[in-house]
């Protein structure tokens, strides 16, 4: 006799996709159920513990952005902050913070047991319920009977619920499957194999049968870390010292800075050496990933030692960073030095890197092995094409790293919710944010590796900045739900407050009179000619707008976020502006939508790769179908035509395709 618990969404594995969409779905009012493997595991960081970084930095702060909790969690628990890139223009600056690995883990539980409406479960999701699966057990059909497959009705299968290995039956709206790692794992060590997954923890098993059976094949990846070490038996005087940074950004909005002006821990810089390549080189048979072993495929830009001494053989060193776990443990984290050696390679190969010579190993790098989605399987809101409800985020879509897992658990949370009310989905564009750029390349191409997000993926990142995420998406999280009406209002106000200034030092002008030329002089400028704007000055590099101000006597008391973007606004005017006019010509293919009538077999002179291609991924819009891999600008060209023709057709239920508002999404 089965036991039936009722809810609204049931979100399976609790990393940092999970938490974000459990919390999303629980904030908006919604009965949620937090499934884990392990309550220990909750937002764990089975690898590098920090978050951040290039590019990631941008999507940790579009989720705080749109009310997501990833933001003001580090905020709450880093012992290092760095924005990198700050030599280089303001697109591609990136905050980074290390965190303290069980401090951030421990302050999302806190957060997720006090959230109202959501519940935490440690046990073994088994299977994923449709609504014939239901019906079935209703009709007390045999525990034996195997579970209804789509293909077996005419109605698509929906979520309907949710079964735990203890025979219990949580019947929901909507499930958010967020496993990571953790499906069918298993960690290598050389030849030691355990079927276990990130950490030690314990896999899950009977989830992978459950998804085949509805028709969502699974595909083999493949990720790893490196070593942790006593921090003790480690000789830093042969280290170069990385620390923090002397003014302390936080990653989110509603965080005080004066708060995160705290005593940072160092991060130490060493290199590898010929003698460490040479160890691995005469060792690669007993690497898993050179024996076969391995079947998943890994990260290229994320690679284990091994590979970067078989791929980059000309290089002669290899950074690794020395980095602490956290403020109360002397682990160290050796990054740059993911690896699958066996035990004794490794003892050996660590140590011949300058001040590792007698370090003593807590944890043995390992490799890990997964199952994952295709992502092609999926529409843009993270719901999967194959079951009705059924939602998809995290590393279980393909992806890599805690920030984009985080990014995707709360589109999916927001998502299910909006399923749920029958609202359309929140989908970002390409042009709006650094999730929309990752989403899009997940469900649109054809990943063969973990997913990692990079500003190079970004077409228009002079708009998509880290600094103005709040004025990008703000909006879109004040819609949904999850910013307050403060919240906004303050958004409101600033983007007001950014374009009056703006536009008052475009008026403003001074001339040459002899105390403007000792101010110039002063801050190392050159003299004025003749008459100029308070904006043509600030563009000139020596300058700023703080280094003005004694020119500008008559200027509003404005805080630092604000004067931020007026200066990058003055500055990079004509590139902004250029990416403006980019984005308005991608607006028009990505709001031509693709009806749901088409069929792709009726549309003459397109090559058969991209009819293909275009019934497989079934893209919801011209832009979209113009970005997966095969359809050429000639096949996008053909469609166009094609649509264009049947502009009057009609679908089954009599609504007109002609409009362009019909959207598969």
């Amino acid at each position: 006799m089965n036991y039936f618990i009722d809810t609204d969404v049931c979100v399976i594995g609790a990393g940092h996709a999970g938490c974000e969409a459990a919390l999303a779905s629980s904030r908006l009012g919604y009965r949620t159920v937090l499934f884990t493997m392990n309550v220990d595991s909750i937002a764990m960081m089975p690898c590098n513990p920090h978050i951040g970084g290039s590019s990631k930095g941008h999507l940790v702060r579009e989720i705080d952005a749109l009310g997501g909790e990833m933001a003001k969690n580090i905020d709450k628990t880093f012992i290092q902050s760095k924005m990198l890139n700050i030599s280089k223009g303001p697109a591609v600056h990136s905050l980074r913070t290390q965190a303290d690995k069980a401090e951030y883990s421990k302050a999302m539980r806190r957060v997720l047991e006090n959230q109202e409406n959501l519940t935490i479960r440690q046990v073994e999701v088994t299977d994923i319920l449709t609504q014939y699966d239901l019906e079935r057990i209703a009709n007390e059909k045999s525990e034996n009977d195997p579970v209804s497959g789509p293909a077996e009705h005419d109605e698509k299968p929906r979520v309907a619920g949710i079964k735990i290995h203890t025979g219990t039956i949580y019947t929901c709206k909507a499930a958010i499957i967020c496993t990571g790692t953790y499906l069918n794992a298993r960690c290598l060590v050389g030849e030691s194999i355990t079927e276990t997954g990130p950490g030690g923890m314990q896999r899950s098993t009977w989830l992978k049968d459950s998804m085949e059976h509805l028709g969502i094949p699974l595909r083999r990846f493949k990720t790893g870390t490196p070593a942790r070490m006593d921090g003790r038996t480690l000789d830093y005087s042969k280290m170069k010292i990385q620390p923090g940074d002397r003014v302390v950004v936080p990653f989110s909005y509603s965080t005080d800075p004066a708060d995160v002006q705290i005593e940072q821990v160092p991060c130490w810089l060493t290199y590898t050496n010929e003698e460490t390549h040479e160890i691995i080189r005469q060792n690669l048979d007993r690497s898993p990933i050179y024996a076969g072993i391995i079947e998943g495929t890994g990260p290229r830009y994320c690679p284990s030692i091994e590979d970067k001494v078989v791929k980059f053989s000309e290089k002669s060193r290899h950074h690794v960073f020395i980095e602490p776990e956290g403020r109360f443990t002397n682990e160290m984290y050796v990054d740059g030095m993911s690896s699958s050696m066996p035990d004794d390679v490794q003892q050996r190969m660590y140590r011949t890197v300058p001040g590792l010579e007698n370090c003593v190993i807590v944890k043995n790098a390992y490799a890990i092995e997964y199952d994952c989605i295709n992502a092609n399987q999926l529409k843009l809101s993270l719901e999967t094409k194959a079951v009705e409800g059924l939602f998809c985020a995290g590393q279980f879509n393909g992806s890599s790293g805690y920030e984009e897992a985080a990014a995707q658990g709360l589109i999916a949370g927001i998502n299910a919710v909006n399923k749920i009310r029958g609202r359309e989905p929140l989908i970002l564009e390409r042009s709006e944010a650094y999730i929309g750029v990752l989403i899009d390349d997940l469900v649109t191409k054809d990943n063969r590796e973990p997913y990692r997000m990079m500003t190079s993926r970004a077409e228009y990142r002079l708009l998509l900045r880290q600094d103005n995420a709040d004025l990008r998406l703000r909006k879109y999280g004040y819609r949904e739900g999850l910013i307050t009406q403060d919240q906004y209002d303050y958004v409101c106000y600033k983007e007001k407050m950014i374009r009056e200034e703006t536009e008052r030092l475009k008026k403003i002008r001074i001339g040459a009179a002899a105390s403007n030329q000792e101010i110039l002089h002063a801050l190392g400028s050159a003299e004025l000619k003749t008459a100029c704007t308070l904006a043509e000055l600030i563009c000139r590099p020596e300058l700023s707008y703080e280094k003005i101000a004694p020119l500008d006597p008559d200027r509003p008391d404005l805080s630092k976020d604000i004067t931020e973007q007026v200066e990058i606004n003055i500055r990079y005017e004509g590139y902004i502006d250029r990416q403006k006019k980019q984005v308005l010509q991608f607006e028009k293919l990505e709001h031509r939508k693709i009806p749901a009538w088409i069929d792709y077999d009726d549309v003459g002179s397109l090559r058969n790769e991209a009819r293909q291609k275009l019934k497989a991924f079934l893209p919801s819009s011209i832009g979209q179908a113009s970005r997966i891999s095969g359809v050429t600008p000639a096949d996008v060209t053909v469609l166009l035509i094609y649509l264009e023709k049947n502009r009057g057709k009609k679908n089954s239920s009599g609504t007109s395709g002609a409009s362009g508002t019909e959207n598969i999404e």
